[in-house]
């Protein structure tokens, strides 16, 4: 194997690939290369670099009717977990950053976070409604246990009793269960653990520096026992990698506390088609082609559908498959089970930090 062919450990995307924005892009010829691996120097940066920035606002509104929230706040951009079938990859271009490897080691850092959320639930016109942090990328990705964006915005969430969704894939969530614990006192939180496979040596290549399985596990565990209701996100399913464990997984988490679950098929949209196909074709040679063959049988013939309602779950014999497994592993382990809706009712009395007696 090649220098530009060898597997980059601890990463999920083997290379950058072009930005489409950009006028021109840059490849590695072999002579490059060659030098590079003659004088034992690495032919691009492995380090993460984080970059400040100051947005103007912070709380977003989802537009898409079947991603199943109405806000979201992202504290990071970029996401240094690496997950390779990440879809938010393709908003890193909008930085002027590649999809590839920048969107693991480049990670943008909003600082005026909390400031900015305080000013929308402060603002007259506000109307409470579930705010979910990690939309787009992890709220609880590694840099986050330096910078404490998250364990802030909470306490912020807590102090105006604003209700707020988490969607993470750390048990680093773990590190807040004393706010956690105060807003479900208000039923003011719901988690959502993503958890892909019970398989360690799977979840190190699909998602390389994100929490083990084991932890995960953990987590909805102990989040469970202190009464907060936790939904795992079985997402995505990819066909012969995962979707084998529908199952065996949807019984754990079950037998852990979890109250429900959900799940996607992995659609490969924008420059996540390039990225995946390399990505698969140097840690799964063996099942490359059958697997990428899979997912375009799902998505009509393409490794992509962009289309409102079928894009979350496919069309097919096979999205078929996984639906009747998910129905089936509900009625069996999940039955009865009911997640409590989130409160939105208290907020106004707390809309400048503090309850209103008149």
């Amino acid at each position: 194997m090649s220098k530009s062919q060898e597997y980059i450990k601890g990463r999920g995307a083997q290379s950058n690939v072009p930005n489409r924005f950009d006028a021109n892009s840059h490849e590695f010829r072999d002579d490059f290369l060659n030098y590079c691996a003659a004088e034992g120097d690495d032919f691009q940066e492995s380090k993460t670099t984080i970059i400040d920035t100051f947005p103007k606002t912070i709380v977003n509104k989802v537009e898409s009717p079947d991603v199943g929230m109405s806000y979201s706040l992202n504290p990071y951009q970029g996401c240094e977990h690496g997950c390779i079938y990440c879809y938010a990859r393709n908003s890193h271009e909008y930085w002027g950053f590649s999809p590839g490897l920048d969107f693991e080691q480049k990670i943008l850092v909003k600082q005026n976070a909390v400031e900015l959320l305080e000013k929308k639930l402060r603002s007259k016109k506000w109307q409470a409604a579930p705010i979910v942090l990690s939309g787009n990328t992890d709220c609880y990705q590694p840099v986050e246990k330096q910078l404490e964006i998250t364990r802030k915005l909470l306490q912020t969430f807590l102090k105006y009793r604003h209700p707020v969704g988490i969607i993470t894939k750390n048990s680093l969530v773990l590190r807040d269960l004393d706010i956690l614990e105060e807003l479900h006192k208000d039923r003011l939180v719901h988690v959502n653990i993503s958890i892909t496979s019970l398989k360690e040596e799977t979840r190190r290549i699909l998602e390389p520096r994100t929490a083990s399985i084991k932890k995960r596990l953990e987590t909805v565990e102990k989040l469970s026992a202190k009464g907060i209701p936790v939904n795992v996100m079985m997402a995505p399913i990819i066909p012969s990698v995962n979707s084998h464990e529908i199952m065996p997984l949807v019984k754990e988490i079950a037998n852990r506390g979890a109250l429900s679950v959900g799940y996607t098929i992995v659609r490969l949209n924008g420059a996540i088609g390039t990225i995946f196909t390399d990505w698969i074709n140097k840690t799964m040679p063996d099942r490359a082609s059958k697997v990428l063959h899979q997912i375009e049988s799902v998505h009509g013939g393409s490794l992509n559908d962009s289309r409102f309602g079928t894009r979350m779950k496919g069309e097919g014999e096979f999205a078929d498959q996984v639906k009747q497994q998910f129905k089936i592993a509900r009625n069996l382990y999940l039955k009865d089970r009911e997640r409590p809706t989130l409160n939105c009712g208290l907020h106004e009395i707390y809309k400048d930090g503090q309850m209103k007696l008149f």
